[in-house]
């Protein structure tokens, strides 16, 4: 049985000033629970229409339905809410906030979002990401004091915080080693197992799209065929 559309992008085209004419017609579906590497040269479009799917962007032409409901057709407020609430963000650089731990870096999207009430509980589900990704010893040291991989290990429980529909990641591995990027990835796809979230990734590593379900090519501001699962 086939999974439900998440994600539905129709004929998205973005022009930056120039003019470049980065995205020429994206049509593109996201499945619940799906597991997807974007994959092309540089200067193809991956990350715009990471951010665009992401609703951190706004397309030119087209539109993007995240769970049937039209994101650059709703107030930015409330696409705000949604990105909080159901969408987690993993990036190259870490983003995380210098002055505070990792534990408060983690649970800095439910503050925002005010989803779990009072601290206490924001708290021990922070721990309850950390722990799950081998960092319970680390929650209270600042981003200075841990290794890149503990960094983005950092940010992906930041990301899964609100308990995200799905995980946008744009080059995740890009500034690790390759021991450090093997246990990454092994977060992201032990976190669809487990939780069935859908992710979308970023990537130039080809052994990264090796370990996906489906390869997404890009070239040029369009996708290439042939696109599926593997």
């Amino acid at each position: 049985m086939s999974k439900k559309v998440l994600i539905e992008a129709n004929n998205i085209h973005k022009t930056y000033p120039g003019p470049l004419h980065v995205l020429k017609g994206i049509d593109l579906t996201i499945a619940q629970g799906e597991v997807a590497a974007v994959i092309g040269p540089s200067g193809a479009g991956k990350s715009t229409l990471l951010h665009i799917l992401g609703g951190l962007d706004a397309p030119r032409e087209g539109q993007v339905l995240f769970g049937g409901q039209d994101l650059y057709g709703i107030s930015d407020a409330r696409r705000a809410q949604i990105r909080n609430s159901a969408m987690g963000f993993v990036f190259q650089s870490y983003h995380l906030l210098p002055e505070l731990t990792a534990l408060e870096n983690v649970i800095l999207p439910a503050m925002i979002g005010k989803n779990l009430g009072k601290t206490s509980a924001l708290e021990s589900h922070g721990l309850k990401l950390l722990q799950q990704l081998g960092l319970s010893a680390r929650a209270t040291h600042r981003p200075n004091q841990l290794s890149g991989g503990e960094q983005q290990r950092v940010a992906i429980a930041r990301a899964l915080m609100n308990g995200p529909k799905v995980v946008f990641c744009d080059e995740p591995t890009g500034n690790l080693d390759s021991v450090s990027g093997e246990i990454v990835m092994d977060v992201l796809l032990g976190l669809n197992k487990t939780h069935e979230t859908a992710v979308v990734i970023v990537t130039h590593d080809e052994k990264i799209a090796a370990r996906v379900g489906r390869v997404i090519g890009m070239k040029d501001g369009l996708l290439e065929q042939p696109l599926g699962a593997r």
